[in-house]
């Protein structure tokens, strides 16, 4: 049987989990990662040398690294950011090498790739576009904040005043595929979006012209991972199914998804007192409404354990994979992980 082709779509965090986990199982992994970061390391670096931002990239880039003694100290130097004072100040290394390594050759679908390589990376890395372009929050009374870090912080912002929900987002100037990373999706088996912060990491990269199109035209499963908590500012309130609900709205389908997969792990209350106090609750599975945008919902334990509520990314790339293979029943029941 051929190895299953996964395309992973987002930006840096939740693609992290997620590649950590598929890079270990029996499948060629792709992620697709949005180009419209604008905060810390990459928002100076895309300021300063007017480069495409790196931070996202760079994330995916060490998840993908093998987990092995021969890679180990340069996986910690792409991790690494300088401290102290100075203009170095909060830059991370990896962002560096890589706006070094854009210059060296070139473009930066090229830098991404050299970068893979020096890594060993088992899979790919993919820019969505190379279009040098900004994300755009039009909110519900109108207004308008400009720049992903301003989106994505504002909820965060002590003192402030109530918070308008964003009604949509928009890419200014428009922003034009990466064909490998439309090619990728097209002859992928499975695609999946998410976990990740929706407006800021998964819809960016459907509003790059031709990469919707792309997803909606393969054959792929669309597999959507609902996040866990909500988020202020970006994902107040939200259910499981709004998650999915707006992965097909800026997907411009009518069709539901193949499946969503939420986790049914039980949260530890020493946890989300503190995640209430800053205005984040767990996300609900609304289970009916989810059928409403998905053909299956899968239902597993994924919560990893720690001090912060996060998909642990073992079991999330294994029902992944459950899914693909086919082992999830038809009407989207729970099963249990395999032993």
């Amino acid at each position: 049987m051929s190895r299953k082709r996964i395309v992973v779509v987002g930006g840096g965090g939740g693609n992290y989990i997620t590649l950590t986990g598929l890079k270990h199982l029996d499948c060629d992994v792709t992620a697709v990662v949005a180009m419209t970061d604008s905060g810390g390391s990459s928002g100076r670096l895309r300021d300063e040398l007017n480069h495409l931002p790196h931070g996202d990239v760079r994330r995916c880039l060490v998840a993908l690294a093998p987990d092995n003694n021969s890679t180990s100290i340069l996986v910690r130097l792409f991790d690494y950011r300088f401290n102290g004072g100075g203009a170095l100040s909060g830059h991370s290394f990896g962002n560096l090498l890589l706006s070094a390594l854009t210059e060296v050759t070139g473009d930066t679908a090229t830098a991404i790739s050299e970068a893979g390589t020096m890594l060993g990376i088992k899979g790919k890395v993919l820019p969505v576009t190379l279009t040098k372009t900004t994300l755009v929050a039009h909110l519900k009374d109108g207004s308008e904040i400009r720049e992903e870090a301003n989106i994505d912080l504002r909820g965060s912002i002590d003192g402030a005043e109530p918070i308008q929900p964003i009604d949509y987002v928009y890419l200014d100037p428009p922003a034009y595929a990466y064909r490998p990373a439309a090619e990728a999706l097209e002859g992928a088996d499975a695609i999946v979006l998410g976990p990740g912060d929706i407006y800021t990491s998964i819809l960016p990269n459907l509003l790059v012209q031709d990469i919707s199109e792309a997803i909606r035209s393969s054959k792929a499963l669309k597999i959507c991972v609902s996040n866990l908590m909500t988020k202020p500012g970006e994902s107040d309130s939200f259910k499981a199914s709004d998650f999915a609900r707006l992965s097909r709205e800026y997907l411009g389908t009518s069709d539901k998804l193949d499946c969503l997969i939420v986790n049914n792990s039980p949260f530890p209350e020493r946890l989300l007192s503190r995640y209430y106090s800053y205005g984040q609750a767990p996300v609900e599975t609304d289970r009916e409404a989810c059928l409403v945008e998905a053909r299956e919902v899968v239902e597993r334990p994924l919560l990893s354990s720690g001090v912060y509520i996060r998909h642990d990314p073992i079991p999330l790339a294994q029902t992944i994979m459950d899914i693909v293979e086919g082992r999830v029943p038809a009407g989207g029941a729970q099963i249990p992980p395999p032993p």
